[in-house]
C-alpha cells in the first residue's frame, strides 16, 4: 500500500468516526428537551414534597412571578395533603411547549380518619421562555 492510499484510508476511516459521533450528538440533541424538562419536573416535585415553596416557586416561568409574589403562591397550596412519591412518567414536547404526566402520591389529612396513600396523575405544562423550561403555573 502506497502512502497515498494510506493517508486516505486513515482520513476516509476518520471522517466516517467524526460522521457517527455528530449523528450521536443529533440524536441525543432531539431528546433534549424530554431530558431537561424531565428533570426540572421532578426537581420541582422534589421540593414540593419536601415543602420547600420559595425553591419550588423559582420553576413557576418569569412571566408568572412577575405577576405573582411567592406569598401568593404559596397560598395556593394548603396542608391537605401530605406527598409521599411523585414520579415523571411521561414527556412529549412540541418546539416551546412540552406536556408532563406526572404520578403523585399523596396522604390526604383528614381529622380523624386515615385514607392511607392516594395516587393520581398529574398532566402539567411546561414552557420554553428565556431559553428555559418553566413550570406553567395558572394565573
Amino acid at each position: 500500500m502506497s502512502l497515498i492510499q494510506a493517508t486516505r484510508s486513515t482520513f476516509v476511516a476518520t471522517m466516517s468516526v467524526a460522521v457517527l459521533i455528530l449523528a450521536g450528538c443529533a440524536t441525543m440533541g432531539a431528546a433534549q428537551p424530554e431530558v431537561q424538562v424531565k428533570q426540572r419536573a421532578e426537581a420541582y416535585w422534589k421540593a414540593r414534597a419536601a415543602g420547600q415553596a420559595e425553591q419550588a416557586y423559582e420553576f413557576t416561568t418569569p412571566s408568572y412571578r412577575k405577576v405573582h409574589t411567592f406569598d401568593q403562591y404559596k397560598m395556593q397550596f394548603g396542608k391537605g395533603a401530605s406527598i409521599k412519591g411523585v414520579s415523571v412518567i411521561k414527556v412529549d414536547c412540541e418546539a416551546e411547549k412540552c406536556t408532563v404526566r406526572t404520578k403523585v402520591e399523596a396522604a390526604p389529612a383528614l381529622m380523624g380518619v386515615s385514607v392511607g396513600t392516594i395516587a393520581t396523575h398529574l398532566d402539567e405544562i411546561w414552557l420554553l421562555e428565556d431559553g428555559q423550561w418553566w413550570r406553567y403555573q395558572d394565573i
